[in-house]
C-alpha cells in the first residue's frame, strides 16, 4: 500500500518550515481507495516567495485547521503504507519534523518518483514534476497547489509501476527511515536547555564558541540543530562538547546580543551571518517637479536610509502600505510604472500629484509626515519588552536614533529616572546591522511598547 501526497510549506529557514496544505492519496498499486486535502495554518508567516508561487496567502489560512488538529487523519490514511512524493526527502521532512514538535514518533519508508523517473525513463532534458508530467502526456492543474501536484503525481506513479515490470527497481528504491538516534551527549545538551527566548553558544573541547544562535524557545532550536543533516549541522553535531546559554526574555534583545556577539567572537560556523543583514533600503529625493519621491535602493551606506530590509520583496510590501496609509502616489514611488496617472488615481485613491494635479506642498506635507512618524534617524526613546520572568521588564535604550544597550528594570521609576536607567543599561556597538535589527523588529510587532524620551 502507498500513500502519494504533496505537501506545500512556508519556505524559511531549515527545519522552521510550517506546513501550509497537505493532500494524501492511498493507492493500493491499482486505484486510489481513500483521499485526503487540506490547507493547514502554519502559524508562522509565509514567505512572500512562497505566495508569489503557490497562490497561498496568511489570510488564507486564518481559519485552516492547525497541524494537530489533521495529524490523526494523516495518521490513518498513511498506515501501513510507503511515502510516495516528488522529492520524498523534502516531504517526508517536514511531515516528520511536524510530528516531532507534537511529541509524536512518525517513521516510514519512502519512494521518490524523482529518483524512479530518473531510471525508469532516462534521459529527459529535466525531472522537475511540471516538465516531466508536461513530457510524459500527463494532466497536471494547480501546480504547486498540494492537491493538483499529489493527483499527478499519482498517475505518474502508476506510468512507472507499469514500466517497471519486474519491480525490482521500485523495491530497490524503497528508502529505509533513518532511525534518528542522536548522541548521549546531544540528548543531554537538548534536555538541560530551556523552553525560553535567547542566545545560546556552542562549544568545542577546548572551550572555544564555534556556533552562536538565538532562538524564541532554544530547547525546540537545538533540537532542529541535532536532528538536521545537512552538511555544517553533522560538523556541529561531531565538535560540539558544551552548550551555554543566556535567557534574554525579549526576542529583540537575543537579536541584537546575536549580532554582536557573531561580530566580535566570529565563531567559525557563524560565517553567513557575518555579512550584512540587509540589502536593500528606503531612500527619499525631490524630482524636478519638487516632489518628494520614495525609493526602494540596494544598501549602500554612503547614502541615508530612512529604514533597511531583509530582501526586495519585503520592501515592496511595506512600500505599498506606506502609500497606501499616508494617500501618497505610487508612481511618484516606484510602484507602477505608467506615463499618465497611476491606477490609484482611477480609485479616487491618490490626489494626482502623478499627473501635477496636486500641489507639491500638499503632497509632500504627508510625506514628511510619513518621514516624520518613521524615520529613525532623531528617535530618542526606549522600547519596553518581556523581561526573563513575569516580574520583570527589558527596556532598549535610543538617543538621536543611535542605539545605546538594552537593560531589565521591575519597578516603573527605574526608567522614568535618567539617572537610575543609565546605570541600568548594558552599553552596546551601534551600527547598520543593528539599527535594521531594531527598524524591523517595531515594523512587525506594532503591539510593542515605545516610551519617548523628547
Amino acid at each position: 500500500m502507498y500513500a502519494i501526497l504533496d505537501i506545500e510549506t512556508t519556505g524559511g529557514k531549515y527545519n522552521e518550515e510550517g506546513i501550509t496544505e497537505i493532500a494524501i492519496y492511498r493507492f493500493n498499486g491499482h486505484e486510489v481507495v481513500d483521499q485526503f486535502s487540506s490547507l493547514v495554518n502554519p502559524e508562522r508567516s509565509i514567505q512572500p516567495f512562497v505566495v508569489n508561487l503557490t497562490g497561498i496567502n496568511n489570510q488564507m489560512l486564518r481559519s485552516a485547521p492547525k497541524f494537530y488538529e489533521v495529524a490523526k487523519r494523516i495518521i490513518e490514511i498513511t498506515e501501513d503504507c510507503i511515502l510516495v512524493a516528488h522529492n520524498a526527502k523534502f516531504d517526508n521532512r517536514i511531515l516528520t519534523t511536524e510530528f516531532d514538535r507534537l511529541g509524536y514518533k512518525y517513521e516510514k519508508n519512502t519512494l521518490c518518483t524523482v529518483e524512479l523517473s530518473k531510471k525508469l525513463i532516462p534521459d529527459l532534458p529535466s525531472y522537475s514534476l511540471g516538465k516531466l508530467v508536461k513530457s510524459l502526456g500527463i494532466p497536471l492543474t494547480d501546480r504547486h497547489r498540494a492537491q493538483g501536484d499529489a493527483r499527478a503525481t499519482v498517475t505518474l506513479f502508476k506510468m512507472l509501476l507499469n514500466k517497471d515490470t519486474s519491480k525490482n527497481i521500485i523495491e530497490a528504491a524503497v528508502r529505509k527511515n533513518p532511525k534518528r538516534q542522536l548522541e548521549p551527549k546531544l540528548l543531554d545538551f537538548i534536555a538541560e536547555a530551556p523552553s525560553e527566548t535567547g542566545v545560546y553558544y556552542m562549544h568545542r573541547k577546548d572551550g572555544k564558541i564555534i556556533y552562536i544562535g538565538k532562538s524564541k524557545n532554544i530547547k525546540k532550536r537545538l533540537t532542529q540543530h541535532f536532528t538536521s543533516d545537512n552538511r555544517k549541522s553533522k560538523r556541529i553535531q561531531l565538535e560540539v562538547t558544551n552548550v551555554t546559554y543566556e535567557k534574554t526574555g525579549s526576542d529583540l534583545i537575543a537579536q541584537l546580543k546575536e549580532s554582536e556577539e557573531i561580530k566580535r567572537i566570529k565563531p567559525i560556523y557563524n560565517r553567513a551571518q557575518r555579512k550584512t543583514l540587509f540589502n536593500n533600503q528606503l531612500t527619499s529625493f525631490k524630482n524636478e517637479n519638487g516632489y518628494i519621491n520614495l525609493a526602494i535602493e540596494k544598501s549602500d551606506g554612503r547614502k541615508k536610509a530612512i529604514t533597511t530590509f531583509t530582501n526586495y520583496q519585503q520592501a515592496k510590501a511595506v512600500l505599498f502600505k506606506i502609500t497606501e496609509d499616508y494617500t501618497l502616489c505610487q508612481k511618484l514611488n516606484g510602484l507602477h510604472k505608467t506615463k499618465g496617472s497611476c491606477f490609484q488615481y482611477s480609485i479616487k485613491e491618490c490626489n494626482g500629484a502623478c499627473i501635477n494635479e496636486e500641489t507639491p506642498e500638499a503632497y509632500n506635507e504627508r510625506v514628511n509626515q510619513f518621514l516624520q512618524d518613521k524615520s529613525y534617524k532623531n528617535q530618542h526613546m526606549l522600547i519596553v519588552d518581556r523581561g526573563r520572568d513575569v516580574e520583570e521588564k527589558s527596556v532598549v535604550l535610543i538617543e538621536d536614533g543611535q542605539y545605546k544597550g538594552f537593560g531589565y528594570f521591575s519597578l516603573n521609576h527605574q526608567i522614568t529616572n535618567p539617572e537610575i536607567l543609565k546605570t541600568l543599561i548594558n552599553p552596546m556597538q551601534n551600527n547598520r546591522d543593528v539599527q535594521h535589527i531594531i527598524q524591523n523588529y517595531l515594523r512587525k510587532n506594532k503591539k510593542v511598547k515605545t516610551v519617548n524620551l523628547d
